[in-house]
């Protein structure tokens, strides 16, 4: 294999499994949080347009709006990993991350003076730029959210039994399952913290973030094939 083969099949350092499913583990564990404490979902923007319109229809307008903030804070979220990524090409990932870390510390300090704006606009800011720039798991789309991970499994599963898959097939399958359990598992981790150490319970995903910073910045490439 020549070097420029090397190049093309190295997998990045934030796209090996270790690392997304520390992502996942965080996306899950903050959408409970955000759930929680503020009645609406940080990552899952579908579940709060949802929302949003059911609460429209039958008139009830102030649970309506109650949406629309987080909605509109994942949005600039995505405006500015996708700046990250123009700007500052493969070193994104770790500035974002390093980001992530920083507001949700401040979040967890302005949590008690100003709730509102440091939880629903603040963590829903994070969740987008983790979304967008987190986008794959050894170079196959992904997301850190569980709709297109499911998709990809069972995708795979059914691929992996008909003849004629490529190689790998079952085991990607494997990585989306465990990204779909992971990200229950961080919802499940993120419900009990939430309730038990409210106060405390944002530095979990601020630890997570931190091990995936240092994989990015120490871990070598992998070379698959």
């Amino acid at each position: 294999m020549s070097t420029l083969d090397v190049v093309a099949d190295a997998v990045r350092r934030d796209e090996t499994v270790e690392s997304v499913l520390l992502l996942a583990f965080a996306g899950g564990y903050i959408d409970a949080y955000t759930w929680i404490i503020h009645g609406v979902m940080a990552n899952a923007q579908t579940a709060n347009l949802i929302f949003l319109w059911v609460y429209a229809t039958a008139g009830n307008w102030a649970k309506a709006f109650h949406f629309v903030p987080p909605m509109l804070a994942f949005a600039v979220g995505i405006v500015i990993a996708a700046w990250l990524r123009r700007a500052a090409g493969e070193r994104a990932s770790a500035i974002c991350t390093l980001i992530e870390i920083l507001l949700l510390i401040a979040i967890g300090i302005l949590h008690n003076r100003l709730p509102d704006i440091a939880g629903t606009l603040g963590i829903s800011l994070v969740a987008a730029m983790q979304t967008a720039i987190f986008t794959k798991v050894e170079g196959v789309c992904s997301t850190v959210m569980i709709t297109g991970n499911m998709r990809q499994a069972i995708g795979n599963i059914f691929a992996a039994a008909s003849r004629g898959a490529p190689p790998g097939t079952l085991r990607r399958s494997g990585i989306f399952v465990g990204l779909c359990a992971v990200f229950g598992l961080g919802a499940a981790v993120g419900a009990f913290a939430t309730k038990g150490i409210p106060d405390l319970a944002l530095g979990v995903p601020v630890i997570v973030l931190l091990i995936v910073l240092l994989r990015c910045e120490t871990t070598p490439r992998e070379v698959t094939g």
